[in-house]
């Protein structure tokens, strides 16, 4: 599929949004995030939470105290933009996030649905759906 400039920026913005959650790096996902963001997510059970506290929690859980954890590779698989206005876009694509699970090499898959506004100048996720 051949993507347009504007595609490959939302699709460069996503990337280093989900890279920022692989790596637990609160500060660079909040700067992505509208302070309002809402979502559909397992962890929210089938209820909409609305605003970064609830992201938060899960950058704030405290490791395993093992040392530092084995390295994540996150990507996106068939991506799907759809352009509302010049400033408003969903992307939908199935998440793929490889990691070793005791030394195994373990992939899983969940399908998300971001939509990304443009406020002040910079690109924002507004809502996201994940299952």
């Amino acid at each position: 599929m051949e993507f347009s400039a504007r595609d490959r920026d939302i699709l460069a913005e996503n990337q280093a949004m989900l890279e920022s959650v692989v790596r637990g790096d609160w500060d660079t996902y909040a700067g992505f995030c509208a302070e309002d963001l809402s979502c559909f997510e397992a962890e929210t059970n089938g209820v909409l939470a609305e605003g970064l506290p609830f992201h938060r929690y899960y950058f704030e859980l405290p490791g395993d105290g093992q040392g530092a954890p084995a390295p994540i590779n996150v990507s996106m698989a068939r991506p799907h933009l759809r352009w509302l206005a010049e400033n408003a876009v969903v992307l939908s694509y199935t998440r793929l996030t490889q990691k070793l699970n005791n030394g195994i090499p373990v992939t899983a898959s969940c399908t998300e649905t971001r939509i990304w506004q443009r406020q002040e100048g910079r690109w924002k996720q507004v809502h996201v759906h994940r299952s």
